[in-house]
């Protein structure tokens, strides 16, 4: 059997409301709350499917007859900020053209590209544009973090004054950009560990980016913006929940792309071919493994070098520092294991066979490792009734 289908342009109100979202994904959803929403998605592949489908005018059929066969005007639209790379790059360009051919009552997006923010404000005046309040640094957050570091770091006494009073302009009404921060110092001394520290203090998945992932053609792209399709900086800067952006290893990016951060650092606005983000008085942590300030200005240049508010050095543990780790490393490890795995392991003597690696590495992270491994080694051979050999960990000190 043969449908024949109907399709004329609809007599549209031109009341479209449109409220565009600029922050995280899941504060974007709560915006919108429980009411009943239809993608903007599912309406253009339904129309590229009608499309297909009919190309049959009947003069024959009445007015109300053909009312009857158009598409029902939506009420509520809404598209995520992961919608737009689904839609052609002419469908972009035109895209309150689009918005008008669909013509719903409202219209809620989520980080929209730029060329189609600016669209949409010159076709729909009367856009309201919200953007998402990231938590701001407090007098309590500096109280929080000074009474906290310790717990969280063992040593680097010099780095928790830097940081409160590089933190302290946050707390300033005065404050419109970010604070830019560079962290430098040998690698698994807790400079990301730091980061990650604060972060949790005012909430929100940490902005995690590290550079020595980027070495090929694709970095330009992700930096300088390529289709509206591709991942980009620019886009994750709007997706972000925290107000910390934390860029590992910033070290590792080729120089060329150093320019790419300059209006970022000096006012917090940070643009590329698709999208424009401001930042406001939020918080950019990048690390090195530099081992001085000197090393980094040599390294990066007066242009970019002067754009860091303050350069904190994060110095080497000493063996009693390295043994403060490994007993706060195997005690956190201990009270995660089950009252069985616990029996097997005596906490004193898992301490005495990681005391060796004291004189062989002061790499935090490696000594985590180091640390779950034996564990893992014990409970193994326990469960596999297999002797217990001493010195275990000594032969991964690396």
């Amino acid at each position: 059997m043969c449908t024949t289908y109907f399709w004329r342009a609809s007599n549209m109100p031109g009341d479209t409301k449109v409220t565009v979202y600029c922050g995280p994904l899941s504060w974007f959803e709560e915006q919108l709350g429980k009411q009943a929403d239809e993608s903007l998605l599912d309406i253009v592949y339904a129309r590229d499917e009608a499309r297909r489908l009919f190309k049959i005018i009947a003069p024959a059929h009445n007015e109300s007859e053909l009312d009857d066969l158009q598409p029902k005007r939506p009420k509520r639209m809404v598209a995520q900020s992961s919608d737009y790379a689904s839609l052609s790059e002419h469908v972009i360009t035109n895209f309150a053209g689009l918005i008008r051919s669909i013509n719903p009552k409202h219209v809620h997006l989520h980080n929209p590209p730029a060329h189609a923010l600016a669209q949409l404000q010159r076709a729909f005046p009367a856009t309201v544009l919200k953007r998402y309040e990231y938590p701001a640094v407090t007098r309590e957050t500096l109280i929080h973090f000074r009474d906290g570091f310790a717990d969280h770091l063992v040593g680097q006494a010099t780095v928790m004054q830097k940081l409160l009073a590089a933190l302290y302009p946050l707390t300033t009404a005065r404050q419109a950009k970010p604070v830019v921060l560079m962290f430098y110092g040998p690698s698994g001394v807790g400079k990301t560990e730091t980061a990650q520290f604060i972060n949790g203090l005012l909430g929100g998945t940490l902005m995690r980016k590290q550079f020595s992932m980027f070495h090929n053609d694709k970095f330009a792209s992700y930096l300088f913006g390529g289709t509206h399709s591709e991942p980009s900086f620019a886009h994750d800067l709007l997706d972000r929940e925290s107000g910390v952006i934390l860029i590992d290893e910033f070290d590792k990016a080729n120089p060329v792309f150093h320019s790419a951060f300059y209006q970022l650092f000096d006012s917090g606005i940070f643009e590329d071919k698709n999208y424009s983000v401001h930042l406001g008085p939020s918080l950019i942590i990048c690390t090195s493994n530099y081992g001085s300030e000197k090393e980094i200005r040599d390294a990066f240049g007066d242009a970019l070098y002067s754009r860091f508010d303050s350069l904190i050095g994060f110095q080497p543990l000493s063996r009693d520092e390295i043994i403060r780790v490994i007993d706060k490393l195997a005690e956190d490890r201990f009270v995660k294991l089950t009252q069985d795995e616990e029996k097997q392991l005596d906490l004193g003597d898992l301490k005495s066979l990681l005391y060796p690696l004291a004189d062989k590495s002061s790499n935090v992270r490696k000594l985590g490792k180091t640390v779950d491994e034996l564990i893992s080694l014990i409970l193994v051979r326990s469960l596999l009734d297999e002797p217990q050999s001493t010195g275990v960990a000594s032969t991964n000190a690396g």
